[in-house]
């Protein structure tokens, strides 16, 4: 066939259909229909299995839709006699006019009405029915709950005087506060069902939810490091640090601890809370050796297989006739953020105290910054205490904080009125929120850095929560030759800026360094307790061009070290399989000796140190704890409590309850309290952990 073929075909019309053809196809369509309707149709089970789900409907049906009801009628029984107290009083007075009979019959059918009309229905509903009708009573009966509540806040408000008060929802039985509930709106069981009886019983709760203001974003920042970690005395016998004096860290946590909450693990600097405290350690003769060390040795509380070598420092403590004079300039920051009652308020108080404390021939100057650095007062001697006072009440808040430009400020005023024969130092206090100007850490601690070679020192005071940046006070505080202190409180600032007047602005000792080295035929492990942001390279220790801490007059300085005897099932770390590391220089291996302490030092004018030694032996020992200085075991017992608040994971089964009977027995002569307070936070923490 060609393709004109196939193409005359195509053109062609389609035949008719046969009659007969059409019938055969209906008959064959109709006969798979009914195929099909008998499977469909078969039984499956028993047959009184449909008969016994109806009558399961019909009996549970009426139950759930008056129960679902049950929020909506509660809600009625609060409204209505509110809504016709209101509605009476105000019909009385003439306001709303009564309706006519006509209105009457217009009215739509009451709640109840539609109720019952809709569970007539709900009977004969099929089980989609139910369930589309179950979840729209339930939203009516959250919306009635909710209007009830809005309702009687304003019953509340609108109740006359002489009125007996309603019984409040939340003296109902709780069997009936919980009928009355929807399933739907009791998540959680009883427990939400309580607190939505609670809600509804006190309705200002609701208003004052929607008028609570956000919480404040919490921006606080602190300076702190991981734990210092067990070492093998094998492999590393030799620990360095910086001493540190400041005690910002205890200011800190005390306020937190007093306001219900316990401090963050990285605001608790363990030696800081350690220092804290005044103790009686022997002190030397002569300013020519600025300080002296106490050591001792002795169990560990809270481990039988270790001990712990104490060593305390005393400074030199010089009297007030002799201390040199001082050119203060205070740096105060009178930002935005230090408008509250904690921040600006309490730190003019703190200054005026200072003020008071100082002799007629130092010297005061005052910067501000706030956006910009502003010369507030140029500098004037003490003895005009009144234009001073003057100039410190007159400081108010506003704008942000351009801490760098007060910062250098400060530092020309300092300059200024430099005193060649006496201190010069800058006092800086503030929240340490620095956002305008040379920000970071580094470049300001690049400006710091520069300034201390002249001889001009800084002290750090922090105000207020919630914007403290401790990294930066801590930054500023240890380039700057000086000390960081947090103030909360009145008395805080008392205790740092007069009673300890002396250690805080008036140094005898810089760069100081401690370096220890342990014998390794004696001691197999130690771990420095604390100082995590103060240690020091081994070289470091003999490079005076490496910076580090201050000691003032009377300063006293503690650190701990928990170590591990040689032969003590609490040794963590393996022997090693090659070598025993450098060679001693002297033959103390096996002796008396534990260890030797180095302590390196600058005068405060001077560029190179000096050096003190002293070997620690078993003289130094005590075989019990109760044998330990009564200020040896508080100091541990504070030790014991910075590393509790810190997670250190040697104090995790050493209880709250043995921390305080230790501090408890070492109390000792608390003429100013802080040990008393001591126990009082103790308590609290143990409280507030929910540990004993």
């Amino acid at each position: 066939m060609t393709d004109l073929d196939l193409e005359k075909l195509a053109r062609r019309a389609p035949p008719a259909a046969l009659d007969s053809a059409r019938a055969d196809a209906l008959t064959a369509a109709m006969r798979a229909f009914d195929d099909a309707e008998k499977i469909v149709t078969a039984p499956q089970g028993s047959a009184g299995g449909g008969r016994r789900s109806s009558i399961f409907n019909r009996i549970w049906s009426p139950i759930m839709n008056r129960r679902l009801l049950a929020g909506s009628a509660l809600a009625t029984l609060l409204v209505v006699p509110v809504a016709g107290l209101v509605t009476y009083e105000l019909v009385r007075n003439g306001t709303v006019p009564l309706a006519t009979e006509t209105q009457i019959a217009a009215k739509p059918v009451d709640a109840g009405e539609r109720a019952r009309q809709q569970e007539a229905k709900t009977e004969t509903s099929s089980a989609g029915e139910l369930a589309a009708l179950q979840k729209s009573r339930q939203a009516q009966a959250r919306q009635d709950l909710e209007a009830a509540a809005t309702a009687k806040v304003a019953a509340d408000s609108a109740q006359p005087t002489n009125m007996p008060a309603e019984e409040p929802l939340a003296e109902m039985r709780k069997e009936e506060v919980a009928a009355a509930a929807p399933e739907s709106l009791a998540v959680g069981g009883a427990a939400a069902t309580q607190n939505l009886s609670r809600v509804i019983a006190q309705p200002s709760a609701v208003a004052d939810a929607v008028a609570m203001p956000a919480p404040e974003e919490d921006r606080e920042r602190f300076a702190s490091a991981d734990p210092n970690p067990v070492k093998s005395v094998a492999t590393d016998p030799v620990s360095t640090f910086s001493a540190d004096v400041d005690t910002a860290s205890y200011s800190y946590v005390r306020r937190s601890l007093l306001g219900g909450s316990l401090p963050d693990a990285e605001a608790v600097r363990v030696e800081e809370l350690v220092n804290y405290f005044p103790y009686d350690w022997k002190g030397p003769e002569t300013a020519e050796k600025p300080f002296n060390a106490t050591v001792t040795v002795m169990p560990t509380p809270w481990n039988k297989d270790t001990e712990l070598l104490h060593i305390g420092i005393k400074g030199f403590e010089t009297v007030m006739t002799e201390q040199p004079p001082a050119n203060l300039v205070f740096l105060i920051d009178v930002s935005g953020s230090m408008d509250e009652a904690d921040k600006l308020p309490l730190l003019k108080s703190a200054f005026r105290l200072l003020v008071g404390k100082l002799k007629d021939t130092d010297t005061v100057s005052i910067v501000t910054y706030a956006g910009d650095a502003g010369v507030v007062l140029e500098p004037t001697q003490a003895k005009e205490r009144q234009t001073i006072l003057d100039a410190i009440d007159n400081l108010q808040p506003g704008g942000s904080t351009a801490g760098a430009a007060g910062i250098e400020t400060a530092y020309r005023l300092a300059e200024k009125a430099f005193r060649k024969d006496g201190v010069n130092r800058v006092m800086l206090a503030t929240d340490g929120d620095f956002n305008v100007g040379p920000a970071s850490d580094e470049d300001l601690k690049r400006i710091i850095e520069e300034r201390r070679k002249s001889g001009i020192f800084l002290s750090v005071l922090g105000f207020g929560r919630g914007n403290y940046n401790d990294g930066m006070m801590q930054t500023l505080a240890q380039n700057g030759n000086g000390t960081a202190a947090y103030i909360d409180t009145l008395a805080e600032a008392q205790k740092t800026l007069v009673e300890e007047a002396g250690s805080s602005l008036f140094p005898i000792a810089k760069d100081v360094k401690f370096q220890i080295e342990f014998n390794p035929e004696r001691i197999a492990e130690y771990r420095l307790i604390g100082y995590e942001t103060r240690t020091l390279n081994r070289e470091d220790f003999n490079n005076d061009k490496v910076d580090a801490g201050d000691i003032g007059s009377g300063h006293r300085v503690t650190a701990i070290y928990e170590v591990t005897p040689k032969g003590s099932p609490a040794v963590l770390n393996d022997p090693l399989r090659y070598g025993k590391g450098e060679a001693a220089e002297t033959q103390a291996s096996g002796g008396s000796e534990l260890a030797f302490l180095k302590m390196r030092w600058k005068k405060p004018d001077g560029d190179t140190s000096d050096l003190v030694t002293m070997p620690v032996t078993d003289a130094n020992a005590v075989a019990d704890v109760n044998a330990a200085s009564g200020d040896v075991r508080f100091s541990v017992a504070v030790a014991a409590f910075g590393q509790k608040l810190k997670g250190v994971s040697a104090l995790q089964d050493y209880a709250y309850g043995s921390i305080l009977g230790l501090a408890e027995a070492a109390k000792g002569n608390d003429p100013f309290g802080y040990r008393a307070e001591f126990l009082k936070l103790v308590q609290l923490a143990e409280g507030l952990s929910g540990q004993k």
